[in-house]
């Protein structure tokens, strides 16, 4: 059977700061359903790459389509487009004046996706299915790293997004939280949602992902599935990275 038509298609990303050049000529495919995750050495554009997704960075050449349409293109919507595509960050960024509930509901009412009621009650369903609905009323401040991080992980679902983008979302927490927040992407990725996760858990990498995206010095230098990446990686700088990390 052929390959489904890319969710969203990415073309000659470039993205500059001043001088230095971070994304040089980036080429992704990411399909609906799949889950893919990007790995690589710190400092070689992983982040930046998801940043340039979500157009919380905008990229200086190439292009984004989302289910064939250009979101970089003159008069795109971005909003909406953002609406589509969530994004979890590694410190979470909830509003510490706001209850969980709220944290959660403040979107998808403030764009007009779902009333007021309807928010919220979709809001409890998503805290009762990871075992936190008793913190609804609770302010960020009062929950665990892990709690706050699932929290967010929430809010970016209560959207009904068509994709999640996780930026390192394991990396402020403590070793003893990740597992819980590892437990919820896992499951988000067997029921079928698309996710592009940018992560050093190479061991989680290598359990759930559908496809491995190697982001090297601003380029792909390797991507596959992760039996061919780990069991027998062609690149050496794959093979050098993976000798370090595993």
């Amino acid at each position: 059977m052929a390959d489904p038509q890319p969710l969203i298609q990415v073309r000659g990303l470039v993205k500059r700061f001043g001088p230095r050049t971070v994304l040089d000529g980036i080429d992704a495919d990411i399909r609906p359903g799949e889950a893919l995750f990007v790995i690589g050495p710190s400092g070689g554009g992983k982040s930046t790459f998801l940043r340039c997704l979500n157009l919380l960075e905008r990229p200086d050449a190439g292009t984004i389509r989302f289910r064939g349409h250009d979101v970089l293109a003159r008069g795109a919507d971005v909003n909406r487009y953002r609406r589509h595509v969530g994004m979890v960050f590694q410190h979470f960024n909830l509003f510490p004046h706001l209850t969980v509930l709220r944290n959660i509901t403040l979107a998808p009412t403030l764009t007009r996706r779902l009333t007021p009621r309807r928010a919220a009650a979709k809001a409890l369903t998503l805290l009762r299915r990871i075992g936190l609905a008793d913190k609804a009323r609770a302010y960020p401040p009062q929950l665990s790293g892990g709690q706050k991080q699932r929290i967010a992980i929430v809010r970016a679902l209560a959207m009904g997004p068509d994709a999640i983008l996780f930026d390192e979302p394991t990396s402020a927490l403590d070793p003893e939280m990740v597992g819980e927040v590892l437990a919820l992407m896992k499951e988000l990725a067997h029921g079928g949602l698309t996710m592009v996760v940018v992560t050093h858990e190479i061991a989680f990498a290598r359990e759930v992902a559908d496809r491995i995206l190697f982001i090297d010095g601003g380029r792909v230098a390797a991507e596959g599935p992760p039996s061919a990446f780990f069991d027998n990686p062609a690149n050496p700088r794959v093979r050098d990275f993976l000798s370090k990390v595993l």
